[in-house]
């Protein structure tokens, strides 16, 4: 096995954390894996790996070579890609982490003409709410929202959304509509607690006319994932404050409705997010860049 191959092996055994895991996805036999990283160890004469009865992670000599590694190994397929031209196509296998609730109504609907650009290229698309370790799982590329507070992080800004106070025509008509944000003091409100804004998830700044008055939000209803705040504000148990994008087809079709449109809420950012320390291959750029198209078309919000 050359030595592009045996770091590839190994980026995988990290990444999975597991020499069973990285051979499936190899595609080859786990004893495969375990001599080549054993031989690898040896001949660095260094222990790379930690091993547990539950799990592998690296020392940290293992962790720096990883992290070279991991360059090298983008770099190779930089060039190999490059030396194939641009029309051959991307090929192997893409990690992608991003939200539920976004990937759900925006991106899984549309991703067939992403695979359809690229038959050769396969996509692992890692559903989560909260932000994992992107060198841990081997992530490519993530959507992440909000305010990202590592400002050491490889970023691109790929489109921005309004926020939105949201409930539904029959809440509104119970509960009264709001004139003006204090009134929201007196509704009942669904508290996204996964809200990365940065200066607190629950005090949210409204705008008008160049005045800005602030509120601090509380509820009985608590909840940890945008998609139970969906169903929470579509059963009409409150109001939420939230994306255009995480209400797209129940504001399309009236079965969820802004108030306060007057009053303006901080913008929502969508980050393309690469690991640190990596170059960006050519497929994770490639799919940020789709992402970005879909989102700025016109209807994409409302499909």
């Amino acid at each position: 096995m050359d030595r592009l191959a045996v770091m590839e092996t190994y980026l995988r055994v990290v990444e999975t954390r597991s020499f069973s895991a990285a051979a499936r996805r190899l595609n080859v036999g786990q004893p495969a894996v375990s001599k080549s990283v054993a031989q690898l160890e040896k001949r660095l004469g260094v222990r790379l790996l930690v091993r547990s009865t539950r799990c592998l992670k690296p020392t940290e000599a293992g962790q720096d070579f990883y992290e070279r590694a991991r360059r090298i190994v983008d770099e190779a397929e930089q060039a190999h890609l490059a030396a194939r031209g641009a029309g051959v196509g991307l090929a192997g296998r893409l990690r992608v982490s991003a939200a539920v609730t976004l990937s759900r109504l925006h991106i899984v609907p549309r991703l067939q003409c992403f695979l359809q650009a690229h038959p050769n290229l396969s996509v692992d698309l890692l559903l989560n709410d909260r932000q994992i370790d992107l060198i841990g799982e081997g992530v490519d590329v993530a959507l992440r929202t909000g305010v990202l507070r590592d400002s050491a992080l490889t970023v691109r800004r790929l489109a921005t959304c309004r926020r939105l106070v949201l409930g539904t025509p029959a809440y509104f008509e119970r509960a009264g509509t709001p004139s003006r944000p204090a009134d929201l003091l007196r509704h009942a409100a669904v508290v996204y607690t996964e809200q990365r804004e940065g200066a607190g998830g629950e005090c949210w700044s409204f705008r008008k006319d160049g005045a800005e008055t602030s509120i601090m939000l509380s509820g009985r209803l608590r909840v940890g994932a945008a998609e139970g705040v969906r169903a929470a504000v579509i059963a009409g148990l409150g109001f939420a404050i939230a994306s255009e994008w995480m209400f797209a087809p129940e504001i399309a079709r009236g079965t969820v409705r802004p108030v306060l449109c007057d009053w303006a809420l901080p913008m929502l950012d969508l980050w393309a997010v690469f690991p640190t320390g990596r170059l960006a291959s050519a497929k994770a750029r490639a799919f940020a860049a789709f992402v970005e198209a879909e989102l700025r078309r016109p209807h994409s919000a409302a499909e």
